[in-house]
């Protein structure tokens, strides 16, 4: 028997092996990692710690009385841990029965303004919590927001959330966070418009970030471009890339992937970020969302660093100190660590530890925005509400509470002065619908997001490139030997 054609198959076997081996070689493998098992049960720690601050389904504020947009961040929080599931549906039920409380004026006594942002975060925060958006305390918070769109005839603002505002109650305060809450709800509840994406992206400079206003000298902006020295926050970028990798819209994954390389850019050496302004230092509020966004744009190894940076502002039973007792809270910054564990946490700073925990351990747990409530949390807990969430009893007596100075959350609650944070504290309470929520059917968990959003395939979360590379050598191998025999016994 002739040997050539032997030849010709090892010699085409061995081209195909060793072209395929550059190919592994050269081709990043372009999964999502999963969080490492400390920086998990580090975030399941802390929610725990939020947890147990709730009292009958609502956080407080600085001073008492509820804070609905605290209250919200924690649901987030807690959704995206699977932890205490029976406070996550009190609080949801909570924040249903009160959803003007959150987004109007009505307990001041000021009627007709809507905040557009509040709005857009209650409808995210429904759907990651498992409840129907649309019937959420009797309202329909997706019909809401698209109603705060602003149309075709507003030139530049076109596809921007925006406030139902009066002559008492000032001008539209929504920001690039209210902008990223309405893509993200919009997105989970049936799909966002081309223009509200489209409106976000304007709020990115050439450099890659996201500017926080979209307003410049009182007056709208076109765009991040068009504002001279307009100031890029690390915050506001976190929030719009994770916004963006939640939709496929056109021209959404590009801005994504542009606002994650700025991210990176933005990484102290010790893996911490400070936000802009007030906040510009490094603290756990931008850490953890910053963290949260590279993790869902696949930048793993920077996630993993913020996460790290994350853990040592933790308390701990081995660290805590004479705040031992409030082991898993997250720190603002390394100073509010050192205080605490020598006085253990004052009541006056604990507000600011509630806030700065609710969104550091997004990113301990690195599960996006866009898939909270949709994939299994770190534990393997389903996050969705199998129940409609128990009814509360009873509605707390509200009390005044001025706006906090500590650090800020992930959206504005409205207050008549428009203030960063915080949320409105009413001396009476409204009559408001009859709360229904309403659990909606959970989307079949799936290991890790896609960055892209949950219209794209999700990925494994598990590197393959070794095993593909041993399979290839092996077959190679086979192959050269198969041939070798054959040409002996020829």
């Amino acid at each position: 028997m002739p040997t050539f054609p032997l030849r010709r198959l090892g010699a085409g076997l061995g081209s195909a092996t060793a072209m395929a081996l550059a190919i592994v070689a050269a081709t990043p493998i372009g999964v999502t990692a999963a969080p490492s098992p400390i920086h998990t049960a580090a975030a399941r720690d802390a929610a725990t710690w939020l947890a147990g601050e709730y009292a009958d389904g609502v956080l407080p504020g600085p001073f008492g009385g509820e804070d609905w947009g605290l209250s919200i961040d924690g649901v987030i929080a807690l959704a995206a841990t699977g932890v205490a599931s029976s406070t996550r549906q009190a609080a949801t039920a909570q924040i249903a029965m009160h959803v003007r409380s959150y987004n109007s004026y009505d307990d001041w006594g000021i009627e007709s303004f809507t905040d557009g942002g509040a709005t857009a975060k209650l409808l995210y925060a429904a759907s990651a919590a498992g409840a129907d958006p649309t019937d959420f305390g009797g309202w329909d918070l997706r019909a809401e927001t698209l109603a705060l769109i602003s149309g075709a005839g507003t030139g530049h603002q076109h596809g921007r959330i925006t406030s139902r505002t009066t002559e008492a109650t000032g001008p539209d305060p929504s920001n690039t966070f209210d902008q990223s809450f309405a893509v993200l709800g919009l997105a989970r509840s049936g799909g966002v418009p081309q223009q509200t994406v489209d409106f976000l992206i304007r709020q990115q400079c050439t450099a890659g970030g996201f500017r926080l206003y979209p307003d410049a000298d009182g007056a709208p902006s076109p765009s991040c471009d068009a504002q001279a020295n307009a100031t890029l926050d690390v915050d506001s970028t976190a929030m719009a890339v994770q916004a963006l990798l939640a939709t496929d819209v056109t021209g959404a994954d590009e801005a994504a992937q542009r606002g994650a390389d700025w991210l990176v850019t933005q990484q102290r050496t010790d893996g911490s970020f400070g936000g802009s302004g007030p906040t510009s230092g490094a603290n756990s509020n931008s850490t953890g969302l910053a963290g949260q966004a590279l993790a869902a744009a696949g930048r793993d190894a920077e996630a993993a660093r913020a996460a790290q940076a994350l853990a040592t502002l933790q308390l701990t039973t081995a660290n805590g100190g004479a705040a031992a007792a409030d082991a898993g809270a997250v720190a603002y910054a390394s100073d509010a660590l050192t205080e605490a564990v020598r006085e253990g946490i004052a009541a006056n700073f604990r507000d600011q530890w509630r806030r700065a925990t609710a969104q550091a351990l997004l990113g301990l747990a690195q599960i996006p925005l866009g898939r909270i409530g949709l994939d299994l949390p770190p534990s393997g807990e389903p996050t969705s509400s199998p129940t409609v969430p128990p009814r509360p009893t009873g509605s707390p007596t509200p009390t005044a509470a001025p706006t906090p100075s500590g650090s800020p959350t992930l959206t504005a609650s409205p207050t008549p002065t428009t203030s960063p944070t915080g949320g409105p504290t009413p001396s009476v309470v409204p009559s408001t619908p009859t709360p229904t929520v309403t659990a909606s059917t959970p989307t079949s968990p799936v290991s890790s997001p896609a960055a892209g959003g949950p219209g794209r395939l999700p990925t494994t979360g598990a590197a393959i490139g070794g095993y593909v590379l041993i399979a290839l050598l092996l077959l190679g191998g086979g192959a050269v030997l198969l041939v070798l025999g054959r040409r002996r016994a020829t």
